[in-house]
């Protein structure tokens, strides 16, 4: 049951159950990103981070084709003249449209499953770089056809670092336009976790969010950011804060409700994969 519905011009916002649905809702155009789009989803990563009903997140693209083809073209241009310079590489003031994007540059640090329902490619690796967890559907598809269009995939190459094997995200970025990786193949390489029909994937996602919103908010937060930590300082460096995560998530409020979920006597009923 929806408890909660914001609305928006090219996102919709729905929190039920302690998770918050986010659709990029511009299917008439593959879900690409405008910059309407770019300051409410930017709204809804700082909303969502301030609101205690929100444990969990999931984002997903609108329709059947796409989950985001990146920057709209024909919106925003790539023309320096014609956008004031913000375009212009040659300009120590570049301004990246993909910035505000992901979660983790709105500091929002509870866990994204990203729901990859078809096209995901160019800009949308702002998205899938910051999400926590990506499953497909089994129609989904990954690339990134910067260089085929005469463009650099820099930011979006240095972010998706980690989440793919080196020669993989290689081979994805200076393939561009000419090689697509099946959903499939994101799974064997570990880029996605989970590949299911595509009329499963909501309810796949739900059942996600829904295991993870089950635990304690501090304890899931306090995780999450100690990964992101050695992901983005490296191992010794992380290690040497690893207790201030401890300390960050291990709340007499958490260990309370843990010690009650585990004095119930009910146990979870796991799942295999």
């Amino acid at each position: 049951m929806v408890a909660q519905m914001t609305e928006f011009e090219t996102v919709r916002y729905e929190i039920a159950d302690g998770i918050g649905w986010v659709t990029l809702d511009r299917p008439d155009v593959m879900n690409a990103f405008n910059d309407t789009m770019l300051e409410e989803i930017s709204s809804i990563w700082a909303a969502m981070r301030d609101d205690d009903k929100v444990r969990c997140a999931v984002l997903t693209g609108a329709g059947d084709r796409a989950f985001c083809t990146g920057v709209d073209r024909s919106e925003i241009g790539t023309d320096a003249t014609a956008t004031g310079g913000r375009f212009d590489a040659s300009s120590i003031d570049y301004d990246d449209p993909g910035t505000k994007l992901g979660p983790k540059r709105n500091e929002m640090w509870k866990p994204v499953i990203a729901a990859i329902n078809g096209i995901a490619c160019g800009g949308a690796l702002y998205l899938l770089a910051e999400s926590d967890i990506l499953i497909a559907a089994e129609g989904a598809t990954f690339f990134d056809p910067h260089v085929t269009y005469g463009m650099p995939a820099s930011y979006e190459s240095m972010l998706m670092v980690g989440r793919m094997p080196i020669g993989e995200l290689l081979r994805m970025q200076l393939t561009g336009a000419a090689e697509r990786i099946s959903a499939q193949r994101a799974y064997e390489i570990g880029l996605v976790s989970e590949v299911v029909p595509l009329a499963d994937l909501p309810a796949a996602a739900a059942r996600l969010a829904a295991t993870i919103a089950a635990s304690p908010p501090a304890a899931v937060q306090a995780t999450l950011r100690a990964v992101w930590a050695a992901v983005d300082l490296g191992r010794r460096q992380a290690l040497d804060m690893a207790y201030s995560f401890i300390a960050m998530g291990m709340t007499a409020q958490s260990l309370a409700e843990g010690q009650r979920r585990f004095e119930s006597g009910e146990r979870i009923d796991w799942r295999l994969r």
